[in-house]
């Protein structure tokens, strides 16, 4: 770390001697500007003071080299006292909110501030988890002290029930483009476009298909299903040197169509999980795709065009499983879990294409998703199809295992 004779921070090295973040800090006294690399290489750039949102006022806005992104409700980064609200976080690329956030909590932490709160119009999932890698958690009185023992923490955020304290992490760019964010121990990895997390973060539970775990003494980071390690993509020393880092050779072997009765059962999935107003939009788009097994590697699912691709590693991991289940209990359980697992990769890619499909829809079509989404009749329909693609995802798996 470089500071200022002020001891203010000003420009922040990483490990390999990297420049990692830059800030310009004006005569006055406030930022001038600011600048924190990102995953994947690239430069977000902050201006403070040079936006402006009706819903909160003076704004700082976000850059991506010159081309405006987005912009937060101003901060005052020579004291900080609250987490900003971002106006539009889809805008930013991968690990943009995560960045700045954890500049935030830097800065806090020099300047002994926290717990901070989050005074913003949108307590998203989104941003607890983001808030999760740079900040620690609190209750903020005891109407929800409970969520220490056994609570939910989520809902208690989105409800203002929780402090933030700053808790930054450290980050560096390792070789072969490897992107390592610590704490007390690696907690995320990046690298070829792929984030890859511990699914542990303050006894919060994060769902990821690419995941950071130990084995043999070593950080890996990888393809994870079923419970287990899939593919290894990425090889560690705890303390973050970098080991290897390479994908696993395809499989060879042909691609096969993925029956009507999955296909179904994906978009049940996927619209349990997503906005009732998608449901039909999403039903229609996956019912427009070739689903097909293929042997990819690097991922369980690959949205693309007009045909998805499920990963025949999963589904032979699948058969291996049931096989070895000690009932038809666990079978189904098993069956359920990769059938979750694969909606979940797809999840984020059809409900892009559904919100654009919706948003492009005529006023009147637009009205009947909304009376759709209030209909209670979807749910029983969507069991039966959950149920149903359970029982050939079993069929279809034991196949691709013969």
């Amino acid at each position: 770390m470089i500071r200022d004779p002020r001891g203010r921070r000003i420009r922040e090295l990483d490990r390999h001697g990297e420049v990692v973040a830059t800030l310009g800090w004006a005569e006055s006294g406030g930022l001038a500007a600011a600048a924190v690399r990102l995953p994947g290489g690239a430069w977000l750039t902050i201006e403070p003071g040079a936006a402006h949102d009706a819903r909160w006022g003076a704004s700082d806005l976000l850059r991506l080299g010159a081309a405006p992104l987005t912009h937060c409700a101003a901060i005052d980064w020579a004291s900080v006292d609250a987490i900003p609200p971002l106006a539009e976080p889809a805008r930013l690329p991968p690990g943009g909110g995560t960045a700045v956030l954890n500049l935030v909590a830097a800065l806090a932490a020099d300047q002994g501030r926290g717990p901070l709160i989050y005074r913003g119009p949108y307590p998203t999932e989104q941003l607890f988890l983001a808030l999760l890698e740079s900040f620690r958690w609190t209750p903020r009185d005891a109407t929800v002290g409970d969520i220490e023992m056994g609570g939910d923490p989520l809902a208690a955020f989105m409800a203002g029930g929780l402090s933030w304290w700053p808790d930054p992490h450290t980050r560096a760019f390792g070789p072969q483009g490897v992107y390592v964010q610590s704490r007390t121990q690696i907690e995320k990895l990046a690298w070829g476009g792929r984030a890859y997390h511990r699914a542990d973060w303050q006894g919060v539970e994060r769902h990821t298909s690419h995941r950071v775990h130990e084995a043999a003494g070593r950080v890996i980071g990888g393809l994870w299903g079923l419970g287990a390690p899939l593919e290894d993509h990425l090889i560690l020393t705890p303390d973050g040197t970098v080991l290897a880092a390479a994908l696993p050779a395809a499989d060879q072997e042909p691609v096969r169509a993925v029956t009507s009765a999955v296909a179904d059962g994906l978009a049940a999935v996927v619209v349990a999980h997503s906005a009732p107003p998608l449901a039909e939009s999403l039903r229609a788009i996956v019912g427009e795709l070739a689903l097909e097994w293929a042997p990819l590697t690097g991922d369980l699912a690959v949205l693309s065009d007009d045909r998805a691709r499920l990963s025949t590693r999963l589904g032979r991991a699948l058969a291996a499983r049931v096989r070895a289940a000690s009932g038809r209990a666990e079978q189904v359980r098993l069956a359920f879990a990769a059938l979750a697992e694969l909606g979940h990769a797809l999840g984020d890619g059809l409900r892009a294409r559904a919100q654009a499909r919706l948003s492009a829809a005529p006023l009147p079509a637009q009205a009947a998703a909304l009376d759709l989404a209030r209909a209670p009749a979807g749910a029983v329909a969507s069991a039966r199809e959950i149920g149903l693609a359970v029982e050939a995802l079993l069929e279809e798996s034991a196949q691709l295992l013969a």
